[in-house]
């Protein structure tokens, strides 16, 4: 038997809400993929532990590790409506599109040549990233193929970095570390 066709009262909620729409509940689960939020005006859902869902990048603007640095279970929280997925009969919520992106204030303020002290917060194979600011990541790409990063920097250290690129739609920053030219 088919459990959306069982569903009706879940469905007319998930039919009644509106793009945009602040829906407020409590995780009641955290998995890899996302979290489940049992929603305060919505019926329960006969296979979720929520019928409230939160993508991993919906989160939070900055970067993390799990998704249990930014919410715990039992936690409340109140999120942004963005789609009613009809595959898993869930409302897809958005915890950040509750705050300002962080990126945007940076990228009005900075110009390309500005140099910005920061530290090193991941070492990959194409580059290094380099945390400016509060939640502001940027990456200096590694020139030198023969060279890898962590032969020149490690995680943590202090550097001295110039803006050589600012993408505001892509939120992407790109960097250069000129003071010893071997990134």
């Amino acid at each position: 038997m088919d459990w959306r066709a069982e569903s009706a009262e879940l469905w007319a909620f998930l039919g009644s809400l509106r793009l945009g729409e602040i829906l407020s509940g409590t995780v009641t689960a955290i998995e890899s993929f996302g979290v489940f939020v049992a929603l305060d005006d919505g019926p329960p859902h006969p296979l979720y532990p929520g019928v409230g869902f939160i993508t991993i990048p919906e989160l939070s603007w900055r970067r993390f590790e799990a998704a249990s640095g930014v919410v715990q279970v039992g936690q409340r929280v109140s999120g942004e409506f963005l789609q009613f997925d009809t595959w898993n009969a869930e409302a897809r919520l958005s915890l950040r599109a509750m705050q300002p992106d962080p990126f945007r204030a940076f990228a009005e303020c900075t110009t390309v040549g500005r140099e910005l002290h920061g530290h090193v917060t991941k070492l990959v194979p194409f580059g290094v990233f380099v945390q400016v600011a509060d939640g502001i990541e940027g990456l200096i790409h590694r020139r030198d193929p023969t060279l890898t990063p962590d032969d020149v920097v490690q995680i943590g250290d202090d550097v001295m970095v110039v803006v050589t690129h600012v993408d505001r739609e892509k939120r992407q920053l790109l960097l250069s570390r000129q003071t010893t030219g071997q990134l």
